[in-house]
């Protein structure tokens, strides 16, 4: 059975005050097979200038996202057609779009693996409108370059080149496929090569949300990152684990 008719979000009126403009309209992949609850939900979202493109199952969400440019995906877990997390994956080979699970499941284990599916973040219901919101335009200043300062040159570490103001990144001459999480991740680690860092220094120089945070959620990130700059990931070279102290990316070439 579905989730019965209490709608998992909280609406106050503090969260009507407007936030300020975007550079552009955001637009949103929302991805929901309860109507009622879509509505609502769209029409807060639409009432803070965002772009609601919304579709009920996920075979529809692929069609969508062959069809239209977005700028974040929605994504509830329980879908009729296709789960949430078979489109996640799906949509991830097609896209390097930010995607926000959305779920009622809030055990750790869940949100690993929506994070291992390929989210960049994970909203547990219920959740407050005001609070979705502000995942998204996080979410969309990553993607599109606003989450830290603004760096003009590129940083090179070895054979990896990463290009801020492209928000792209470079492995031995070969463009590597990043979510803007990961490049923002990367980038941390990268202007402090050779450091070790904390997990929770690299949520704090990513900007991660109080939602990322829980205990194994940098470390699913860590090993999307290994499976596209490692030659083995179960062997890095280049991004190493230090035990009990946390994360670096090694000054010295990898081996070929």
């Amino acid at each position: 059975m579905r989730r019965g008719p209490s709608y998992p979000f909280r609406m106050r009126p503090a969260e009507t005050t407007p936030a300020p403009e975007e550079a552009s309209p955001i637009r949103v992949l929302y991805v929901e097979d309860d109507q009622k609850l879509a509505q609502l939900t769209r029409r807060y979202l639409e009432s803070h200038g965002l772009i609601i493109t919304w579709v009920p199952d996920g075979e529809a969400a692929l069609a969508a996202a062959t069809r239209e440019t977005f700028d974040v995906a929605l994504l509830d877990i329980m879908l009729p057609r296709m789960d949430g997390i078979s489109l996640c994956r799906a949509l991830r080979t097609r896209t390097d779009l930010p995607i926000i699970m959305l779920t009622a499941r809030d055990e750790e284990a869940d949100k690993v693996l929506g994070l291992e599916s390929g989210a960049d973040d994970y909203l547990a219901k219920p959740y407050s409108t005001r609070e979705l919101l502000a995942r998204i335009r996080a979410q969309v200043r990553r993607s599109r370059g606003g989450a830290g300062p603004a760096v003009g040159r590129p940083i090179r570490v070895g054979s990896l080149v990463l290009e801020p103001a492209a928000m792209a990144g470079f492995l031995d001459g070969k463009r590597l496929s990043l979510t803007a999480y990961e490049f923002v991740l990367l980038r941390a680690l990268a202007e402090r090569a050779g450091r070790v860092l904390s997990r929770e220094q690299l949520l704090d120089l990513a900007k991660g949300s109080a939602e990322e945070a829980f205990d194994r959620s940098i470390d699913v990130h860590i090993s999307r990152l290994r499976q596209k700059l490692e030659a083995d990931p179960r062997h890095p070279r280049l991004l190493r684990t230090v035990r009990g102290a946390g994360y670096m990316l090694a000054i010295e070439e990898p081996r070929a």
